[in-house]
C-alpha cells in the first residue's frame, strides 16, 4: 500500500494505525506537498517525515516539489477558505500523482495521511482520493482514525515523539487567511536578503531539528523546551540626505513610533550619535567593526553579510546597556551634517521560540 504523507504529526500516528490493521501490507511512504510553501517549511517537514518513517521502518519516496505547476492549478482561487474549491484542486492534484505512483510500484492501494488531519473534510478527501485512484485502477483506502478519540491520541503520539509541529496547512494563500484572523505577522515568509537567520525562523527550527537528529544518532539525551519572548522583523527602510539614499544597516530591535521621522544629528556621547527626533541614533561602520570584532569595507558588505543575530545583539547592548531599549540604531559610512529622512517599519511581537537543551 502506497501511503500519501502530508506531515509526521498526522502520518506517526495514521502509519501506526495502518500496521495494526493491515498487518500483511508493505507501506511505502511518499511525500508529495508542493502546496507547502516557502521551500524551507517543505524541507523541515520532510525532515521530520523522514525522522518518523525511520522511527516506523517504513519506505519513503520524495515526490517533486512542483510548486509553480501547483500555483497554476489553483490560480482564481486564492481567497477560497479552507475545505473550500481550492482544497479540492490541491487534494486532486496530489492524489493524482500518488495514485501514479502507487500504479508504478505495481501497488493494488494508495491511502492518504490527510484523512487524519482535523482540518479536513473526509468527504471530501474520499471523493477525490476515489476518482484519482479510479483512473489507475488503484483502490483508495479512507480509514477514520480521527473517531473515538484518535485526534486526541494523535496528538499526545506527536509530543510523545517530539514531532516537528507546524501551525498552518501548508499553502500561502491558506497561511495569510489565517494570519489575518489571527492578526498576527505571516513571518514564515520573511526571509532577509543577507540570509540572516532569524528568531523563530524556519530556517532557525531547521537547524534546531537537525541538530536533534545528529543527538540522536549519538544516543545524546535533549529535550525541545519552548519559551515566551519578543520576536522582531523589518520590513522595510531608509536613510536619505538631500533626497539620496544612504547605504545603511539597521541593528535588531530598532523601531520608530511611526514609520517615517526627519531630523539632524544633534549630539554625540562618545562615538553613538543622536538624532533629535524618535530616539534615532547612528553609529560609523568604523565603530560596528571595533564593536563587532569585524573587518567590513563598505556598508554593503555589511547588509548582504552580517554577522549571526546573536552577535549582532551583543553589539547593540555594547552600545545600550539597556534590555527594555527599543531606539532605532542605523550604521553609516560616515556621519552626516545634513537633514535626514528615516523611514523605517519594523513589528514587535510576542512569540514563542523552540530551544534544544541537552539533558
Amino acid at each position: 500500500m502506497l501511503v500519501h504523507i502530508c506531515c509526521s504529526v498526522d502520518s506517526h500516528y495514521f502509519i501506526q494505525r495502518l500496521q495494526k490493521d493491515y498487518p500483511d501490507e508493505r507501506l511505502v511512504a511518499f511525500f508529495y506537498d508542493p502546496n507547502i510553501h516557502p521551500y524551507s517549511e517543505y524541507y523541515l517537514r520532510l525532515l521530520d517525515v523522514k525522522r518518523s518513517c525511520k522511527m516506523l521502518g517504513i519506505e519513503i519516496i520524495e515526490g517533486e516539489y512542483d510548486f509553480e505547476n501547483w500555483l497554476k492549478a489553483v490560480e482564481g482561487y486564492e481567497n477560497e477558505p479552507e475545505k473550500g474549491a481550492r482544497c479540492a484542486i490541491c487534494f486532486d492534484r496530489r492524489f493524482e500523482v500518488s495514485a501514479m505512483m502507487a500504479h508504478k510500484l505495481k501497488e493494488t492501494s494508495y491511502t492518504s495521511t490527510l484523512l487524519t488531519s482535523p482540518k479536513k473534510s473526509l468527504k471530501q478527501l474520499e471523493i477525490s482520493g476515489k476518482a484519482e485512484g479510479k483512473k489507475f485502477e488503484i483502490e483508495f483506502l479512507a480509514p477514520d482514525y480521527r473517531e473515538a478519540s484518535g485526534t486526541q491520541e494523535q496528538n499526545i503520539l506527536a509530543k510523545k515523539d517530539a514531532l516537528y509541529r507546524q501551525d498552518y496547512c501548508g499553502c500561502l494563500y491558506a497561511l495569510n487567511i489565517q494570519r489575518e484572523s489571527q492578526k498576527r505577522l505571516a513571518d514564515e515568509l520573511f526571509s532577509p536578503i543577507s540570509q540572516q537567520i532569524l528568531p523563530e525562523s524556519i530556517e532557525e527550527r531547521i537547524k534546531l531539528y537537525e541538530k536533534r537528529l545528529e543527538l540522536e544518532e549519538k544516543n545524546i539525551s535533549y529535550k525541545i523546551v519552548k519559551n515566551r519572548f519578543l520576536n522582531w522583523r523589518i520590513l522595510a527602510g531608509y536613510v536619505k540626505s538631500k533626497g539620496v539614499i544612504l547605504p545603511s544597516h539597521i541593528l535588531p530591535y530598532s523601531s520608530i513610533k511611526s514609520t517615517y521621522s526627519r531630523g539632524k544629528i544633534e549630539f554625540n556621547i562618545d562615538k553613538l550619535y543622536y538624532m533629535g527626533r524618535d530616539e534615532i541614533k547612528f553609529i560609523t561602520l568604523e565603530y560596528y567593526n571595533s564593536l563587532a570584532k569585524t573587518n567590513y569595507k563598505n556598508i554593503k558588505e555589511l547588509i548582504f553579510n552580517p554577522p549571526n543575530f546573536e552577535e549582532e545583539i551583543q553589539v547593540r547592548n555594547l552600545l545600550i546597556n539597556d534590555a527594555y531599549n527599543l531606539s532605532s540604531i542605523f550604521v553609516l559610512e560616515k556621519i552626516p551634517k545634513d537633514k535626514l529622512e528615516i523611514l523605517l517599519n519594523t513589528k514587535i511581537y510576542e512569540d514563542i521560540k523552540e530551544n534544544l537543551i541537552k539533558t
